[in-house]
């Protein structure tokens, strides 16, 4: 009984440090180069430091987030805040938001984007910001988004 106790806690506890280390992109171009060499969209997440950690807490520090986001996704994070970030990336964030259409943080875009003759062009996919639901009802609406003929 104390072995089987003993692995499930060593299971769960695995499970859960998988979650809180996700690896989050913060350079758009080897997020775009990850992306094409994995055959996967991007999940863009738009952020600052005084926006709402719900998001976070509640939906990508989740193992289900974990576990679907390694299999649908490149995990980008663009935190409009970031003191430590070059003034080229700064303004090249806030670009991106604004041809996104992000109005309120945080809000996370899916998109697909391809680098021709040194000119990036993204395929927007789709928004989806935090809904009240846990993360099983976040996911099955990103995959409505990544995956919409299913």
């Amino acid at each position: 009984m104390i072995k089987k106790l003993l692995l499930l806690i060593l299971f769960l506890g695995s499970i859960t440090f998988q979650a809180q280390n996700l690896v989050w992109k913060t350079s758009m171009d080897a997020a775009i180069t990850a992306s094409n060499d994995e055959n996967k969209p991007m999940l863009i997440f738009f952020t600052s430091s005084s926006a709402p950690n719900n998001l976070q807490n509640e939906v990508f520090k989740t193992p289900d987030f974990a576990v679907w986001s390694r299999d649908n996704v490149i995990l980008v994070k663009l935190d409009l805040s970031d003191a430590n970030a070059s003034d080229v990336d700064k303004e090249q964030n806030v670009k991106l938001k604004n041809a996104f259409g992000v109005e309120d943080l945080p809000e996370v875009c899916f998109a697909n984007a391809s680098i021709r003759k040194s000119k990036t062009t993204f395929q927007a996919l789709g928004k989806l910001g935090y809904k009240p639901g846990g993360a099983k009802a976040w996911i099955s609406e990103s995959d409505a988004i990544l995956h919409p003929s299913e």
